[in-house]
């Protein structure tokens, strides 16, 4: 058993943001240095944020997601179109939170394979229960920071489309737009694009093994 395992992310900060990941992209297209950081997030106010602290704070969080992808996620995620960005958006989400990796993985994987009309909020509760016996440190998180997780989860799943919206949780299908089917092939991130195309049934799957 691993012992130093913990689900290291950043969930409780945020949800996709694709409009402000655009800006992200930009900087880290035009390989910006840390004044140009300075002077289009906290100067230029390029995210939009109402104040200087949050702005800092989104861009911060979002640099660490997008960071981890390379430069063709970066230019599909600034010039594709909504659609494509979401979806890349949602990349860069699951490359930096493996707790939401495994929900998808796990939970919403079963909710579709069994056909489920809708999810349920309190099964991102049980969802964690479950997780702790590979990091007991979530016993020790608290109620609201674990209903803040679950809430920007169910919106990640609802902007990318996989919900119809976050007061129903209704199971919708999401068609992967071949371009992200080809990134995450390119770089061999199987893992997820077997998360984003949860809805899809099996009999349609026609990845080969690499």
């Amino acid at each position: 058993m691993i012992r130093d395992f913990s689900y290291q992310g950043d969930l409780a900060g945020g949800s996709l943001q694709v409009r402000e990941s655009r800006v992200v992209a930009e900087l880290l297209l035009q390989n910006a240095s840390e004044a140009d950081w300075q002077q289009a997030i906290m100067t230029d106010n390029r995210l939009q944020k109402r104040s200087p602290a949050t702005a800092r704070r989104v861009a911060q969080a979002l640099r660490k997601r997008l960071e981890l992808l390379e430069a063709p996620f970066w230019q599909a995620l600034l010039n594709g179109d909504d659609e494509l960005a979401t979806q890349v958006a949602l990349c860069s989400a699951l490359e930096r939170n493996l707790l939401l990796v495994e929900f998808m993985e796990t939970v919403v994987s079963d909710a579709y394979i069994t056909q489920a009309a809708t999810l349920d909020a309190w099964q991102w509760d049980d969802f964690l229960q479950d997780r702790v016996h590979r990091d007991p440190a979530i016993a020790d998180w608290t109620t609201s920071s674990k209903k803040k997780m679950g809430q920007v989860a169910l919106r990640i799943l609802a902007e990318v489309g996989y919900l119809k919206n976050t007061r129903s949780l209704q199971l919708q299908h999401v068609l992967i737009r071949p371009e992200v089917r080809t990134l995450l092939e390119d770089s061999y991130r199987h893992r997820i694009l077997a998360c984003l195309r949860i809805s899809s049934p099996r009999s349609n799957d026609t990845d080969t093994d690499a």
